[in-house]
């Protein structure tokens, strides 16, 4: 259990759409994706504002996230829950970012056509991709390589020389993780 997946469970509950939060708490539709999906964490008052805007109790929130283990699971059947924004990707992670220090990993959804974007400032940096549902292509450099459901890769990142697109007609759905 996370902070974001805690904050998306309560605006799912009230079934509240991700913009209404968003609008409610005084932030963008994409920074309230990024929480959710555990890219960002919110300051104290954002958050506040966020968990008035889902009407969680702040406090009852951060006693849930003080109880948990050193484990992050992200479920088979919150895939169904993911809000696709307008860049036609969501990320995810399966922990938030002051747990991460040597990889990063998450679930990826990438709609039909659209790219992730490459990590910046990665020095030496590893990835694997396992493609859970769906087609991607890995362009890495002049190599291009084509993945069904199953199919993995081991990589090194060339951020200059690297994408990532579903070039398949459906929704791409991609365990990744990659060494900070």
């Amino acid at each position: 259990m996370n902070l974001g997946i805690l904050l998306r469970r309560h605006r799912k509950e009230k079934k509240l759409t991700l913009k209404t939060v968003a609008e409610r708490a005084g932030v963008s539709e994409g920074f309230m994706s990024q929480v959710e999906n555990n890219v960002k964490t919110p300051s104290v008052s954002t958050l506040m504002k966020i968990c008035e805007a889902v009407g969680a109790d702040v406090g009852g929130l951060l006693n849930q996230l003080k109880r948990q283990e050193g484990l992050f699971l992200v479920k088979k059947e919150e895939w169904d829950d993911v809000d696709l924004p307008h860049t036609g990707f969501a990320t995810r992670r399966f922990c938030p970012p002051e747990q991460r220090s040597v990889i990063d990993s998450a679930i990826l959804f990438i709609e039909p056509g659209k790219s992730i974007p490459v990590r910046k400032g990665v020095k030496n940096g590893q990835e694997v991709l396992c493609v859970l549902q769906g087609e991607l292509e890995l362009v890495r450099g002049q190599r291009v390589v084509r993945l069904t459901q199953g199919d993995a890769v081991h990589f090194w990142t060339e951020p200059q020389r690297q994408a990532v697109t579903n070039c398949g007609q459906g929704l791409a759905v991609v365990m990744w993780v990659g060494t900070m």
